[in-house]
């Protein structure tokens, strides 16, 4: 089982939320990612972000702090660490996710692992909920070759990740420390013995999940992948996983690839939002870059003005109403949000015949 919802979506535990922005009320988002800086030590061949690569910006410390003192007060719940760059090449990240958790605020980092060593792990690990490492290969030359970087890298993550195990117990902490892979043609023969690997060092779950086309990438070397052949995976995988380490192969996803889109809306980014490392502040993910999608930028006004101004009001209202999903990334984190409260706004008959 799914214990952390991958596959699903956890709007239903937000029920006064949803019930506000039922009744039309202004809402502010849930859950924030933000990106701390646009640069990355890897350059990974899948990057959907690779469009993006041509400026280096890193958010401003001081801006970022007001700006989630803001956040925090609006009823924001968590952030993110994650985005268009790796987020612990920012030389404040741990100051940046300190002050975050004092907010109250949930914090989670997605990174690619390399500069998790056991000093960074101290520091960070109390503070965060979760923390997901990206590793795409279960070897060294593998990985070298899909993330294009030295081979000696895979060396470091698995070892840091192992030091953030040591971390973890040690301190007797409740983070969870997770792994996520992309399925490709070129590592998965190496998922079974990358699960092992895994296990073994005792982190908490590893995700499976499929390449989906970004609509804005320049990559598209994986644009048409057909996942049928590699669905034979589950079987094995389900002897790997047991009650402490979990592996969440994203079945539900793959098949997902192979249908049309079935919601005609795109309703859930009302309960998200992204922050660029420009301090661009976007509507969706699926199209940075694009100011037709962004709100405003937290350099020149605050995030609640910004979450509060017209050309939000009118970003949201196309969005909701006028965007073609169709042209959207074939499978995006909102699917599951977007069924739930497309069946909200458009109930079944006889919906008290429970």
């Amino acid at each position: 089982m799914d214990k952390y919802s991958i596959e699903s979506h956890k709007l239903i535990y937000h029920p006064g939320r949803v019930y506000d922005w039922l009744t039309g009320k202004n809402i502010y988002p849930i859950y924030v990612e933000i990106s701390p800086v646009s640069g990355c030590n890897h350059r990974c061949n899948f990057c959907a972000l690779d469009y993006l690569r041509d400026n280096y910006n890193v958010l401003d410390k001081e801006i970022l702090k007001s700006n989630l003192s803001q956040m925090a007060e609006v009823g924001v719940k968590s952030i993110m660490y994650a985005g268009e760059g790796e987020p612990l090449l920012h030389k404040d990240i741990v100051d940046i996710v300190k002050f975050t958790k004092s907010l109250g605020m949930d914090v989670a980092i997605t990174t690619n692992g390399v500069f998790l060593d056991k000093i960074l792990s101290e520091k960070l690990l109390p503070r965060l909920s979760w923390i997901r490492i990206s590793i795409n290969a279960g070897n060294r030359v593998t990985y070298a070759n899909i993330h294009r970087t030295k081979s000696q890298d895979f060396d470091t993550v698995l070892s840091n990740l192992y030091s953030a195990v040591k971390v973890k117990k040690k301190y007797n902490l409740n983070s969870t420390i997770g792994v996520q892979t992309l399925l490709l043609p070129e590592n998965y023969k190496e998922i079974i013995f990358l699960s092992k690997i895994l296990k073994k060092i005792e982190i908490d779950y590893l995700i499976i999940k499929p390449y989906s086309q970004h609509p804005m990438s320049k990559s598209t070397i994986y644009k048409n992948l057909d996942y049928t052949k590699y669905l034979k995976l589950t079987e094995e995988i389900e002897n790997i996983s047991d009650k402490r380490f979990k592996i969440i192969f994203r079945k539900n996803t793959i098949e997902k690839l192979k249908q049309e889109k079935k919601c005609l809306k795109c309703l859930g980014t009302n309960f998200w939002s992204y922050i660029k490392s420009d301090g661009d502040v976007y509507a969706c993910s699926s199209f940075l870059g694009n100011k037709k999608f962004c709100y405003g930028n937290i350099y020149k006004d605050t995030f609640k003005n910004i979450w509060n101004s017209l050309k939000k009001e009118k970003i949201l209202k196309y969005i909701n109403n006028k965007l073609d999903v169709s042209k959207c990334r074939k499978v995006c984190r909102l699917d599951e949000i977007n069924k739930y409260l497309w069946e909200l706004k458009n109930p079944v008959e006889h919906v008290n015949f429970i």
